[in-house]
């Protein structure tokens, strides 16, 4: 399962498709989010090596800087928190969710059938 951060440093990464951290920064500051450098860069590489997001090297003032690429990922990561739920909780978990579905207003179950169809 991915924390509010890591879910907000995908969203951007989703919105641009590629970024540098620094401009992954600069969009999540916009939002009055006040955050540091190094806790963005620390949370892209763990994003990196979980195999979430991708990254390339770039040569930049004398050094080299990564460039963060969106990958697809909604499926899988969808596929395992289901998956997870069902391990942990059984029949009860898809249950659950047949019940919170069978509740969505008619605007939410709109939004979300144009959403799947992107």
């Amino acid at each position: 399962m991915l924390g509010p951060l890591e879910r907000q440093l995908i969203s951007v990464l989703r919105r641009r498709r590629e970024a540098t951290a620094r401009e992954i920064l600069d969009e999540l500051r916009s939002g009055e989010r006040d955050l540091a450098y190094t806790t963005v860069n620390t949370i892209l590489g763990r994003l990196h090596r979980k195999g979430l997001i991708g990254r390339r090297s770039e040569p930049y003032k004398g050094g080299d800087r990564y460039i963060y690429q969106y990958k697809d990922i909604e499926a899988r990561y969808i596929d395992n928190l289901l998956d997870g739920l069902i391990v942990t909780f059984g029949h009860r978990a898809v249950v659950h969710l047949a019940e919170r579905l069978d509740r969505l207003s008619e605007e939410d179950s709109k939004r979300i059938r144009e959403r799947l169809r992107q």
